[in-house]
Formats: structure tokens, C-alpha cells, sequence
């Protein structure tokens, strides 16, 4: 068996195919519970929570394609009567989806073009030749990227080319644990970082909530102090971690220092001129959208068609083609799945169950943001979008903030500090995307995840308590 077989699940058996059995039974089984159970007077709301629950667990067990399961789902939502069609299908209507297309089209043409390899050359310049040196590299890339460019998914989309071209340079294929691993926590930590500065949709968010309700917004400086031991630690657990869950086949890239040289000399073909306007033209749209206000998803779908315009781009139908629309079926149904929650008024039910379980552990400084960091991070599996986690939780943790003596200011840094961390990949578009490149798949993001999760939440069990009243953030109002 080789290594991309190994990774995808091909030609497995034993354990593999049990967890895919089980999930092929289990699915439906817990969603026939759930329709029948007397959770609500309102029958709609058991019904959308029981199609949920089949949608999460096939997309945990995998017994099919994600896309497939998430179009199930959209079906089974209009079908059976739980909400209308624009509702069910609400998240093909959405900008994320199609963000991912432009990306991925984008994404293709550097691969295709040969840009990605020589991005790659230009990386190992910096970063050196070492597979520990290249994935630090990556690490403080993406770290850097967060005070440029506000979108996680454009940030993947920038620094995407890059980590093919190095992963070519070592010689190793998709499945191998040098590409496994520089892609992974290169997707992983494009979700990560901006949940510790004011810089992505999830803290933005956040911030304005906070300011809407309470009249008092965040300062951009307060959120960057208190998180900054946290960005340390992450960068170095990051690191840590890739090194070991996959160690590489190869520590350095083996290569003649003349043809190192000789490459770097080659002239630009037409190929990569092209392409590599159309993504400078796309960065340069990114990071200067505080200007302009253009959506980051029209920037990359604009420059993904581009690449596939006769004359200007790369790409041909046949190579659009091969490319997997099913992850952007997956993304639309996630997201579509959070609306019906919302239509349905099912999120209402479990936010207030979540809040009175909570109610009795939120009082103190040293288990409250601990606990609402945990209850968050598992609020966030009925959920594909970040947005969605914290549209429909932080405007109920705001108020319960503000009749208990709490400080909401820090209640909404710890409920979007949780939302980075996440175990499966429809949790985000930009987990999705990275998913997309054929790098990984979900159960490297499910070991990835899972680390750096626990990671995260004991920083903050020291942070919350022990630090933050030294840099001006309390618990507790006042």
C-alpha cells in the first residue's frame, strides 16, 4: 500500500472499515431517536437537531464523501418538511463556497504553471533547507499574514503555492509526512492566530457585539496584549508537535548546490508571469481591503475565473474539470446547516442549555473562562462557521454577563478564542479549503486538532486567572 493510500483509506481494512461501518448505523439510528424524542413542544426543532445528528456523525465516520453527506442533509431538511428550500439550501447562496472555487482554481494554476515551484525555491532561501527550519517558516508566515490580510482563506491561498513548491523540492509526494505536516498545521494555523489578534472575522465579530450591546468596544491593543503569550506558545506548540506526529522521510532537501543555482536562473516562462500577476493583483487586493472594502470571497473568485480566461490564464476545462467540486457542495451544506439551526430556532434550545450547566462554574476567575472556553469548543461541532458559533452564543453569554457581575469584555475574548479550536474539518471553510489541496485528510486534522485544542485551553487556565488582571482584563465587572 503507498503512502497516499494510506493516508485517503484506500485499500484499508480493520479499523478503518469497522469506523465506517459503525458510522453507516449509527448515523441514522441517532437520528430517528432524536426525531421521535420530546425535546420541544415545537416538532421542528427535534426534527432539524435529528438531521444534524446524522449530518455530524456520517461526516465524522466518513461512510461516504462529505459533499454527498452535507447534500443529503440540505435534501432531507426540505424534504421532510423541516424548513423551505432557500433555507436548506441558504449556503450555496453564501460568498464562502465560492470563495474555495476561486481559491482552488488559483491554487491549480500556480501548481500547474510551475509558479509553486519556484515560490517554493524562494521560501527555502529563507527558511533554509531543513524540514524544521521550512516549518517554522510556515508557522511565522501565517503568523505575519494575520496583521496584512484579515481572511484566513486568502491567507491559505497566498501561502499555499509556497508549501507545494517545498514539498516538491524534498522529493516526497501528497501523502508523505513532510506534506502531510507543512499542510496541515499551514491550514490549521490560518484558523488559529486570528482568533488571538483583532484580525479575523471570528474576533471582529466578536468586538462588535460586544460594542453593539454594552456600548464599550474592545481595544485592539488590550485583545493583542493579553493574547500574546498564547501566540508564543502556539507558534512553539505548533511546531512541536508537527516534528512529532510526523517526522520526516527526509530532515533536508537533498539537492546540488549548482542546480539549486541554475533553477533560480531560469527565465520566467509565460505560464507563471500570468499567473503570478493575477495572484499579486489578489494579495495586494487582500491587503489593502481596509481601503477598498471589496469582500476577500470576490478578490478570489475573480482571480480564480481569471486563470482560466483564454489569453490571460492557465487553466484549461479539462483542468477545471478535475477539480473537486464536491468539497464546495460540502462547504455550502455546513454552512446551509447552521441557518436551519438558527431558522428553526433549535440553536435557541441548546445555547440555553448550554448556559444553565454553565451557570454555577462561570462565577470565578480561575474555572469560568476555562469551562466557557471547553463549552464553546463543543458548541462549535453543531456548527460549520465560526460566524454562526458566535452570532448565535455570544449575544446570550453578553447578557448572562452582564446580570451575574461578569465582564463581557473577556467573556467574548474566551467564547472567540474557542471558536480556533476545532477537531473536524466541517467546522471551517478555511479547514475545508486546506482539505481541498489533497495534502491531508480529516484524520490529520482530527490529531492536529486535538493537540493544539488542549494546548490552548490549558494556556488560558493560566492566562485568564494569573495574567490577564496584570494587563487590565477581569473576570468579574468593575
Amino acid at each position: 500500500m503507498t503512502a497516499v493510500e494510506a493516508v485517503h483509506g484506500v485499500g484499508s481494512s480493520g479499523l478503518g472499515n469497522l469506523r465506517r461501518t459503525a458510522g453507516i448505523a449509527l448515523g441514522p439510528a441517532a437520528a430517528v431517536a432524536i426525531w421521535f424524542a420530546p425535546i420541544s413542544p415545537d416538532p421542528a426543532i427535534a426534527h432539524a437537531l435529528a438531521i444534524t445528528v446524522f449530518r455530524v456523525v456520517y461526516w465524522v465516520f466518513e461512510p461516504i464523501d462529505h459533499g454527498v453527506t452535507g447534500l443529503i442533509g440540505c435534501y432531507l431538511f426540505w424534504a421532510l418538511g423541516v424548513t423551505k428550500f432557500e433555507t436548506a439550501f441558504s449556503g450555496f447562496a453564501n460568498n464562502t463556497p465560492w470563495f474555495l472555487f476561486g481559491a482552488v482554481l488559483m491554487g491549480e494554476a500556480a501548481s500547474k504553471s510551475g509558479l509553486a515551484a519556484r515560490i517554493g525555491r524562494i521560501g527555502m532561501a529563507v527558511g533554509g533547507a531543513s524540514y524544521g527550519g521550512l516549518l517554522l517558516s510556515v508557522i511565522l508566515l501565517v503568523l505575519f499574514l494575520n496583521f496584512l490580510v484579515p481572511s484566513g482563506m486568502a491567507q491559505l491561498a497566498i501561502l499555499a503555492p509556497m508549501v507545494m513548491g517545498v514539498v516538491k523540492a524534498f522529493g516526497v509526494d501528497k501523502g508523505s509526512r513532510i506534506g502531510r505536516g507543512l499542510f496541515v498545521i499551514l491550514t490549521y494555523s490560518c484558523g488559529l492566530f486570528n482568533k488571538m489578534i483583532l484580525a479575523g472575522g471570528a474576533t471582529v465579530l466578536a468586538r462588535g457585539l460586544v460594542e453593539r450591546i454594552t456600548g464599550q468596544a474592545i481595544p485592539w491593543s488590550t485583545y493583542f496584549i493579553a493574547y500574546l503569550p498564547a501566540v508564543l506558545v502556539t507558534v512553539a506548540a505548533s511546531w512541536l508537535v508537527v516534528m512529532w506526529l510526523y517526522p520526516p522521510e527526509r530532515r533536508r532537501i537533498v539537492q546540488d548546490a549548482a542546480v539549486d543555482r541554475a533553477a533560480a536562473r531560469l527565465p520566467w516562462s509565460v505560464a507563471e508571469k500570468k499567473t503570478a500577476i493575477v495572484l499579486a493583483l489578489a494579495i495586494a487586493l487582500w491587503a489593502t481591503d481596509f481601503a477598498h472594502h471589496i469582500d476577500p470571497a470576490v478578490i478570489a473568485l475573480g482571480a480564480g475565473l481569471a486563470v482560466v480566461l483564454p489569453g490571460i490564464g492557465v487553466l484549461t476545462t479539462k483542468d477545471i474539470r478535475s477539480v473537486n467540486f464536491l468539497l464546495t457542495v460540502f462547504l455550502g451544506a455546513a454552512l446551509s446547516m447552521g441557518t436551519v439551526l438558527i431558522q428553526t430556532k433549535a440553536l435557541n434550545l441548546l445555547t440555553g442549555s448550554m448556559v444553565a450547566w454553565m451557570t454555577p462554574f462561570l462565577g470565578g476567575a480561575l474555572l469560568g473562562p476555562s469551562v466557557l472556553y471547553w463549552a464553546g469548543f463543543f458548541y462549535h461541532f453543531l456548527l460549520g462557521s465560526e460566524l454562526s458559533m458566535l452570532s448565535t452564543s455570544l449575544p446570550v453569554m453578553i447578557a448572562f454577563a452582564r446580570t451575574h457581575g461578569l465582564n463581557p469584555e473577556a467573556l467574548a475574548m474566551v467564547l472567540a478564542f474557542s471558536s480556533g479550536g476545532k477537531l473536524f474539518v466541517y467546522q471551517s471553510s478555511v479547514l475545508v479549503q486546506g482539505l481541498s489541496y489533497g495534502y491531508f485528510d480529516s484524520r490529520d486534522m482530527l490529531k492536529i486538532g486535538l493537540v493544539l485544542s488542549v494546548v490552548e485551553g490549558l494556556v488560558l487556565f493560566v492566562l485568564a486567572p494569573l495574567y490577564w488582571p496584570l494587563v487590565g482584563v477581569s473576570w468579574t465587572a468593575g
